[in-house]
């Protein structure tokens, strides 16, 4: 990798195309999220190495419930898994893990699990990893209007407080914007992924499926942004 390219601050990863990989190879779809998770770690490893400090992963989304009854039992115990015995290498590696979505109607286990590995990791300070489990961004902005309204009505804030940057403080997490989403498997859409956060994003939707989606993909990613050019609304 080139010692000069730019590595943007915060991406997000819509990890799209686990269930097609594994039907692609004759397999149950929940091979392929087994695969996934294989994938995810290697990627983690590099994205700290090269200096990228947050990371925002669409991993379950509010949606994703409507899924076979079988599939979803599947991820939730995929998650503890993960949780409770997978990721202990990012604790070693100064990696800070943070969850964005809602906690209701996730397993108490699940729940469980995630807590323990933000307490685990509070103190962490290298990679920022946000993992959006029970996520939808028409929901955030919903329940972050919520918390303003509370806010308002027991007088910490006025009507004249509410600007921009207090709207991104109040989401799930206080994050920077996102820089770039990469969405694998070729779909064109943002699925009500971090849609106020991603507002001047850019995006890259390659083919390939997430399970394959490992560092040679993920340096070819970093390739593209480097020709994109950033206008934020302006004119160049």
């Amino acid at each position: 990798m080139n010692d000069k390219m730019i590595i943007p601050n915060h991406i997000g990863i819509i990890m799209d195309g686990n269930g097609r990989w594994a039907v692609k190879r004759g397999l149950p779809r929940t091979m392929g999220h087994k695969k996934a998770i294989g994938t995810l770690k290697e990627l983690c490893i590099h994205m700290a190495d090269i200096g990228v400090k947050y990371v925002s992963l669409y991993a379950f989304s509010t949606e994703n419930f409507k899924r076979e009854v079988k599939e979803v039992n599947f991820l939730m115990d995929l998650f503890i898994n993960t949780f409770e015995k997978e990721f202990g290498f990012l604790k070693e590696r100064d990696v800070k893990i943070i969850f964005s979505g809602r906690r209701e109607p996730l397993p108490e286990k699940v729940l469980n699990a995630m807590d323990d590995l933000v307490n685990d990791t509070k103190n962490n300070k290298s990679l920022v990893l946000n993992i959006c489990i029970n996520y939808g961004s028409h929901a955030e902005i919903v329940d972050m209007t919520k918390k303003l309204c509370q806010l308002y009505k027991d007088g910490n804030i006025s009507l004249d407080d509410i600007d921009e940057e207090l709207l991104m403080k109040n989401m799930y997490n206080d994050l920077p914007p996102l820089d770039y989403v990469i969405r694998t498997s070729g779909e064109l859409r943002l699925s009500n992924f971090m849609m106020y956060q991603a507002s001047y994003a850019e995006f890259y939707f390659p083919e390939v499926l997430f399970p394959d989606f490992g560092v040679e993909e993920f340096d070819k990613a970093l390739e593209e942004f480097q020709k994109r050019n950033r206008r934020f609304g302006g004119i160049k």
